[in-house]
């Protein structure tokens, strides 16, 4: 009998653990993006459900709402998201250098939040996989 509770109970745990909400990136140690990443994270948690996040980043005159944050390396960063004329648009551009306003606005009834992609890349063990 002791064989069928244990079946059960692994069975239990597989059912809730596929119907939690997936956790967040994992946030690289002690690097600049990764504290930029968590903060973004810790903001969009703290929404509630008629709320979105706006990130923007502007230079050299261009205007960007972020829609993702893709971190490619520790130091580097890829913004992707709508310029002012609505055409996708993306900056590469080292972390210490980002500047992002952040702002929380209402959502219209009826729409749906959107909420700012957090990414960041797999990092490989000492053997290179």
């Amino acid at each position: 009998m002791a064989l069928a509770d244990l079946t059960k109970q692994l069975a239990q745990q597989a059912i809730l653990s596929a119907t939690r909400e997936p956790p967040p990136p994992p946030v690289p140690a002690n690097s600049t993006g990764g504290a930029i990443l968590a903060q973004i994270a810790a903001m969009q948690k703290a929404l509630k459900d008629d709320e979105e996040l706006v990130v923007l980043f502007q230079n050299a005159g261009e205007r960007l709402r972020v829609m993702e944050i893709f971190l490619a390396a520790p130091q580097v960063a890829v913004l992707s998201g709508m310029d002012a004329n609505r055409v996708l648009t993306r900056v590469i551009a080292p972390v210490e250098t980002l500047e992002l306003v952040t702002k929380t606005v209402k959502v219209p009834p009826g729409a749906k939040p959107v909420r700012v992609g957090l990414v960041t890349t797999k990092s490989k063990d000492s053997s290179g996989k």
